[in-house]
């Protein structure tokens, strides 16, 4: 059968000719996109597990008998607080790795590192412990984000990479809605002791990491990947074989490829080639990529490591009970990507992106008011809540969609990394640690100021999406950006 692929005269000094990228856009859906969703979607299930369980549990935590002497607030504070800065140096020690040595490699070892952690908090006998495994967590989780996310935008057709990017990212809130649900049962001292629940649900964890990572193996190297890192006959192997497949089980020929491109291949790209690519020739998409994330970060650390304390302290409402709550608020943010994601590729980016930043902020001001006023309950807040993450959630999950296609390929999970790592350490970490000391006040006003904060970024950002946004809908990751080894006569710049 012949291929789309050709090997120009050169191809001894490393240059190639190859269709792949075309090859893999027009693809229709097909059940290897399927296997490719749950193979590497399942990770953010699994952050949301992590996260929803420690906002719930910090209360049992804190009580005596719990086997860690720790209080509430140095659970959403200092652990939640470490998790995210374990999360950003994974993200940049894991996303250098993963340019440098493929998608596949480093997903199966961030996933690895993942159980290990996880595992091993179950055990925690203290404090310090405690502490130094949720580091571990994030650090295995903030690998995952670079390295998924990479694999799953040069993976995904580019007329469905909007949607499947958003719906993936959102399914964290799965994970919420089980961790929430799995919290209620296993703090339920009738049914579990009160020092062994909360390691079980860490244990479970364990499991359903291990479930993944039995998925996850048959899922392939990148064909992008692997044509720029000198590996074109195993890029044209898969693709040929996943073509071959389709066909079958459509009953028809696929259409012709759009086109071709010409590259240098190499193995590896120095930090200070990304650096210069991604501060120099993309300067506004750098600006928009920090505050995507810095203001999404903010809002959602605060509110998953915090929403347990509010309801306690402002609501009464007892430890065992905030599952119930945060599992519909929870359910709510999964619904906005699973609903809206579908216009980012139609409606378009710009539009999108901007829309559900700034409505989700100026959503929350008035909940932050209804709040100080004494307006809400603690089932009217989870409701107020409900609205504005419907549409937050959305505009978080753009955040990640933003930084992975909107920059060269050779320098993705690095930039991946570089922005989660920024706009985190910037609105995760200091997110919850402000969160908790507001919150711990028992002051509303403390707690209405804390809202505030969280509102006033997601406008922000909303507004620098509205300047500087990238109209990436349906076009092929390597028009967006060109990529730095591509045969071309002019420098890339900020074309939008």
């Amino acid at each position: 059968m012949a291929t789309d692929r050709t090997v120009d005269s050169s191809a001894g000094t490393g240059t190639v000719t190859t269709s792949v990228p075309a090859r893999l856009d027009r693809l229709p859906w097909s059940r290897w996109h399927w296997m490719i969703v749950i193979g590497l979607g399942t990770v953010w299930i699994l952050d949301g597990l992590e996260v929803t369980v420690v906002g719930n549990i910090a209360g049992r935590l804190a009580e005596e008998g719990s086997g860690l002497p720790i209080t509430s607030a140095q659970v959403t504070g200092i652990a939640a607080a470490l998790y995210v800065a374990g999360a950003c140096s994974g993200a940049l020690f894991f996303g250098w790795l993963t340019d440098r040595y493929g998608r596949k490699k480093l997903f199966i070892i961030t996933l690895a590192v993942y159980l290990g952690a996880t595992a091993l908090t179950a055990l925690s006998f203290s404090s310090w412990w405690f502490f130094a495994c949720r580091f571990l967590t994030g650090f295995g989780i903030g690998g995952e984000y670079a390295a998924i996310n990479s694999a799953i935008d040069e993976l995904i057709p580019s007329k469905y990479r909007g949607r499947i990017d958003l719906i993936i990212n959102g399914s964290f809130w799965l994970g919420a809605v089980g961790g929430s649900l799995l919290s209620i049962v296993m703090l339920d001292t009738d049914v579990f002791a009160l020092d062994v629940g909360w390691r079980l649900t860490f244990a479970l964890g364990v499991v359903f990491g291990l479930a993944i990572l039995l998925v996850r193996r048959h899922v392939p190297e990148s064909p992008r990947w692997q044509f720029i890192h000198g590996q074109g006959d195993e890029a044209e192997k898969l693709v040929s074989e996943v073509e071959e497949g389709i066909r079958a089980e459509k009953g028809a020929e696929l259409p012709p490829p759009a086109g071709e491109i010409t590259i240098h291949t190499r193995r590896s790209i120095g930090f200070g080639t990304i650096a210069r690519t991604v501060f120099s020739h993309y300067r506004k998409r750098a600006v928009l990529g920090l505050s995507l994330f810095i203001g999404q970060a903010f809002l959602y650390n605060a509110i998953t490591f915090g929403f347990g304390a509010i309801l306690t302290t402002f609501f009464d409402v007892g430890t065992g009970s905030t599952g119930y709550y945060f599992a519909v608020i929870a359910i709510g943010n999964f619904f906005g990507p699973l609903l809206l994601g579908r216009f980012f590729d139609t409606v378009g980016r710009r539009v999108m992106i901007s829309g559900t930043y700034i409505l989700s902020g100026l959503l929350l001001f008035v909940t932050a008011w209804l709040f100080g006023g004494g307006h809400l309950s603690a089932t009217t807040l989870t409701a107020c809540w409900c609205v504005v993450l419907f549409f937050a959630s959305a505009g978080a999950s753009s955040a990640y969609l933003t930084v992975s296609e909107v920059f060269p390929m050779e320098t993705r999970a690095m930039a991946i990394a570089f922005f989660y790592a920024i706009g985190t350490a910037a609105g995760g970490i200091s997110g919850p640690l402000i969160f908790a000391r507001l919150t711990e006040s028992g002051v509303v006003a403390d707690t209405v100021l804390a809202f505030q904060i969280g509102a006033g970024l997601m406008t922000l950002a909303g507004l620098v999406a509205v300047l500087l946004a990238v109209p990436a809908e349906r076009r092929a990751l390597e028009d967006i950006a060109v990529p730095l080894s591509a045969q071309v006569t002019t420098a890339p710049g900020d074309r939008e």
